[in-house]
């Protein structure tokens, strides 16, 4: 039994001067990431701040058509969620994608968005691993690699991102509210997350005892039409080979594309916002050559590796078909 502290947190300002004050606590909310890394030896905080009970369980509508999300909302509340669903359906459907109906009532929105890799050599403490212990070395290079990145990964960690929530708040340009002891501070999702470069161990642009308490969701552009497909390799409690969040906005001649914002998981470190597609597919109509060069320009600098070499073109057909499936659903 490896021994530690618990604390309920009483304030925000409590939670964050606590943590900041101690290099081993860490925040406590729905625990479905963190306590499982406890009991594998993945995390060995010595002091837990339960922040669960602090005012954050509130999604609100803004002033401008947005949404604000507070950071302990249950995943299941959020996609079901009536402007949710009405309005953000790409991430009322990741959601939905995620895990099992059990743990989505646990899980919160903040920690969904900190959740750590399903890698399993992440998750094996007795294999090298540079994101679990820096500079041991990455086990997964020459290993099992079938979930692992084709985007943005270097020679020190190939693991990938496992949030579903996450991509779809990054195609939608959601930002993230983040608290410490120096006040309040907003960061686009696109650049909440970090590449491994050579520092794999550094998930996020989080600073220890910085704590997440919302996203803010901008109102979406009018008349657009939007999805989240994921594939896996089986029906319900899998982890995306490849998926796809994608919101599409139609010219008033309802065949040119207005606006375009695609992101990808399963395929990098973090998140993927698919720029290089993105920018294919505005002002260009809504045909599938036109769909078809997005993908194949995505997916360019892809570089996979011995063992997950079909990814590429499961990506390229995801991308695809979630656009083409797209424009059936405009109002014309």
């Amino acid at each position: 039994m490896i021994p530690f502290e618990y604390r309920r947190a009483d304030s925000i300002r409590n939670a964050v001067t606590t943590v900041a004050g101690r290099p081993g606590a860490a925040f406590l909310a729905g625990g479905t990431n963190l306590v499982d890394h406890m009991k594998l030896g993945v995390a060995a905080p010595d002091l837990l701040v339960d922040v669960s009970r602090l005012p954050l369980a509130e999604i609100e509508e803004t002033t401008d058509g947005g949404l604000r999300v507070g950071a302990a909302v249950r995943n299941s509340e959020l996609a079901a969620h009536p402007v949710v669903r009405l309005r953000y359906p790409a991430l009322s459907r990741a959601l939905l994608s995620g895990a099992s109906g059990q743990l989505r009532n646990l899980a919160t929105t903040g920690g969904n968005l900190l959740q750590r890799t399903r890698c399993v050599y992440f998750q094996d403490v007795t294999t090298p691993c540079n994101k679990r212990e820096p500079g041991s070395g990455c086990s997964a290079l020459g290993g099992y690699v079938r979930y692992h990145a084709v985007l943005g990964a270097s020679d020190q960690c190939v693991a990938v991102h496992p949030s579903d929530m996450a991509v779809a708040l990054t195609a939608l340009d959601a930002q993230v509210v983040v608290e410490d002891v120096d006040g309040v501070r907003r960061v686009p999702v696109t650049d909440f997350y970090r590449l491994p470069g050579d520092s794999p161990e550094r998930d996020t642009v989080l600073r220890h005892g910085q704590l997440i308490t919302g996203i803010e969701l901008p109102a979406p552009p009018a008349g657009v039409v939007a999805d989240y497909r994921k594939v896996r390799d089986r029906a319900s409690y899998a982890f995306a080979l490849v998926s796809v969040a994608a919101e599409l906005a139609f010219g008033t001649d309802g065949a040119t594309l207005r606006s375009a914002r695609v992101a990808l998981g399963g395929v990098a470190h973090r998140p993927w916002r698919a720029r290089l597609a993105e920018a294919e597919l505005v002002g260009a109509p809504a045909t599938p050559e036109t769909f078809e060069r997005a993908a194949r320009a995505e997916l360019a600098p892809a570089r996979p590796l011995e063992g997950n070499e079909f990814k590429v073109e499961l990506a390229r057909r995801t991308i695809v078909s979630t656009l083409r499936d797209l424009t059936g659903k405009v109002q014309r």
